[in-house]
């Protein structure tokens, strides 16, 4: 497969996990948090999709590590940044199985105490996809821009995580956390999921390590 494909693979699989991660994050998970009882017996079906898209969103996670270890292959760094990547897809996919038992539950409690869970496990994952992140900065160092904010994202990842587990008010600052996680995030894979689907894979690619 040459490189131009795997890189069209990886964008395209980028705007998958973006589309089905905030369906699931700011649409279902949202709406649980708020609305856990309401959501559960009146919107069963969104539920089952959040889960769904979560689950989509993990499998095209480990379909971007493997293109990027095949794109980049050569450099030192990227052995290692795709384990953190494939941690954090298990993760994941684990942490679903949280979700799953709040579609035959009926009590606030137990729904949000499984959605806890859930977002807990998620935290740990997003903490080795920080890292992963940084060391993606590293690899693809002389695309621009973008690698400046891969790591700064994967800074905040790291940075958030530990501030839920270190902080004991963190809900008040949980505003501004956010931002500083979703700005860089957002800016940093966005673009580089454009960058691969209009100019990863034309000429040599591995000329950007």
């Amino acid at each position: 497969m040459n490189q131009r494909t795997l890189s069209l693979i990886a964008g395209i699989s980028y705007l998958i996990i973006f589309v089905t991660a905030i369906y699931a994050n700011f649409f279902v998970l949202d709406a649980l948090l708020s609305n856990p009882v309401t959501m559960v017996e009146q919107h069963g079906m969104s539920v089952r999709l959040g889960i769904l898209a979560f689950l989509i969103a993990a499998v095209f996670d480990v379909i971007v590590a493997w293109v990027l270890y095949e794109l980049y292959e050569n450099h030192p760094l990227t052995r290692i940044s795709t384990y953190f990547r494939i941690m954090h897809a298990t993760i994941m996919g684990i942490a679903v199985f949280a979700l799953v038992p709040t579609l035959t539950l009926s009590t606030s409690e137990s729904i949000l105490a499984q959605v806890t869970a859930f977002n807990t496990m998620w935290l740990i994952g997003l903490f080795f996809f920080g890292v992963h992140l940084i060391l993606l900065g590293r690899i693809i160092k002389n695309i621009k821009i973008i690698p400046l904010f891969l790591v700064l994202a994967g800074i905040m990842y790291i940075v958030d995580t530990s501030a839920h587990f270190l902080m004991p008010n963190y809900a008040a600052y949980a505003g501004i956390f956010l931002m500083m996680v979703a700005v860089p995030s957002i800016v940093g894979e966005m673009a580089l999921a454009i960058w691969l689907l209009i100019k990863g894979g034309k000429g040599n690619t591995q000329n950007v390590l």
